[in-house]
């Protein structure tokens, strides 16, 4: 897919633009790049714009120097978005990008038709997260982020899809090897001192599309299903854990049509 580059202040934003209609932005988890949507893409794009772009510091945006808030990576695709000068975007967030998209609803909603969590959750870290995400960024200074790529994928699908789509697992891997170690661990930081957006789920202005998997290890189905609302459209990916977009595409596109069209997006 063509790729193009956007300066948006402090950092430059790499980013596809495939497809007309109306703007879906997708955003990918931690370690990740846009590359996690390659297989939804093409067909999304047949009905709408997709923008898949890489959050500061993965894949191929550049990495900004100082400290991370998730608030400054909302900013960015704020920024992006006028330069394109786009009216209101339907944003998917998976996981890391979830917690952006959370961010952006909360400062930009005026730029939002509706907004979905992939895996992802509006709750914020506890205790032991912190500590984890502590964990996390002393391993990456010592070492590098090789080997903690290397831990990290297998976690984030189903066990019986490690096998199965073995070919997805390793390019997971390959993807997090060229995330940047001062993008890794900003993020982290982000995601650490990231707040409490629940509230941002309780607003009924915007429709709001909910996906869990079934077999999720890192934020289960209870984390993302948090609130009950009429605006709320709650799906679960039965045979995925934190990657439904590798392991389930299809069924992840029909849940993200199938929201599109109930709320006057065909």
């Amino acid at each position: 897919m063509e790729h193009y580059d956007q300066n948006v202040g402090e950092v430059t934003l790499s980013y596809t633009d495939d497809g007309a209609g109306h703007c879906i932005i997708l955003l990918h988890g931690f370690c990740g790049s846009r590359e996690y949507f390659n297989k939804i893409i093409p067909e999304l794009s047949k009905k709408h714009r997709v923008i898949a772009l890489d959050l500061r510091g993965h894949g191929h945006s550049s990495t900004a120097k100082g400290d991370y808030r998730i608030e400054q990576m909302a900013d960015d695709i704020a920024k992006l978005i006028q330069v394109l000068e786009i009216d209101k975007v339907t944003m998917i967030g998976h996981s890391l990008g979830g917690y952006v998209t959370l961010a952006f609803a909360n400062r930009f909603s005026d730029m939002l038709h509706s907004f979905s969590l992939l895996h992802s959750t509006a709750l914020p870290d506890d205790e032991g997260g912190k500590a984890n995400r502590e964990k996390g960024m002393k391993r990456i200074e010592e070492e590098g982020i090789e080997g903690f790529v290397e831990d990290l994928i297998p976690k984030l699908f189903a066990p019986g899809n490690l096998e199965r789509i073995k070919g997805e697992v390793e390019s997971a891997k390959q993807i997090g090897f060229k995330t940047s170690q001062y993008g890794a661990i900003g993020a982290l930081e982000a995601m650490k001192n990231r707040a409490d957006l629940q509230e941002v789920l309780k607003k009924e202005e915007l429709p709001i599309l909910l996906i869990a998997g079934r077999e999720d290890q890192i934020i289960p189905a209870g984390k993302t299903f948090l609130h009950k609302g009429n605006h709320i459209t709650e799906r679960m990916l039965e045979h995925s854990g934190h990657m439904g977009m590798l392991e389930e595409p299809e069924k992840l596109t029909e849940i993200i049509f199938e929201f599109l069209e109930k709320n006057g997006k065909i």
